[in-house]
C-alpha cells in the first residue's frame, strides 16, 4: 500500500533528463510516474522501474524490462474502501508478477493504455 498519496504524474521532459544516464542513445521517455521513493518509466523502447532502497535512498536498484518480456498485465482500480490501484506485470519465464502500486493520484486506466500501446506492438 502506498503511504500518503505521494503517487503522481512526472512530465516526460523532466524524467528524460532526470534519467538520462540510464536511457540509450535516440531512447525517449514518453510517461513517467512517481510512487513515494520509486519510479516507474515508460520509453519507446522499455519499462524501467526505479527502486529506491534503504532508509536514505542513495542506494537504488533499476530493472530494465524490454516491452516484448511482458507476457500479460492486469489493473485493479480503486474502490470504496481500498484507495490504491494496483499494476500488475507478467514477465516470461516468471510466475509471480511485479506489483506497483498507486494512490488515487495517478489514473490507472492511462497507465493501462500506456502499457498496451507498447506492449501490443
Amino acid at each position: 500500500m502506498a503511504l500518503f498519496g505521494n503517487a503522481h504524474t512526472i512530465n516526460p521532459a523532466t524524467a528524460q533528463q532526470d534519467y538520462a544516464r540510464l536511457l540509450g542513445q535516440g531512447e525517449q521517455v514518453h510517461a513517467a510516474y512517481q510512487l513515494i521513493r520509486d519510479s516507474i518509466l515508460f520509453t519507446d523502447r522499455r519499462l524501467i522501474l526505479v527502486d529506491k532502497q534503504g532508509i536514505t535512498g542513495k542506494k537504488t536498484e533499476y530493472h530494465s524490462i524490454p516491452y516484448r518480456s511482458i507476457t500479460h498485465f492486469a489493473v485493479e482500480t480503486a474502490g470504496t474502501f481500498d484507495l490504491d490501484a494496483e499494476l500488475k506485470i507478467w514477465l516470461s519465464g516468471a510466475s509471480v508478477p511485479i506489483q506497483k502500486t498507486f494512490t488515487k493520484g495517478v489514473d490507472i486506466y492511462e497507465v493501462q493504455a500506456i502499457l498496451t500501446q507498447f506492449v501490443a506492438r
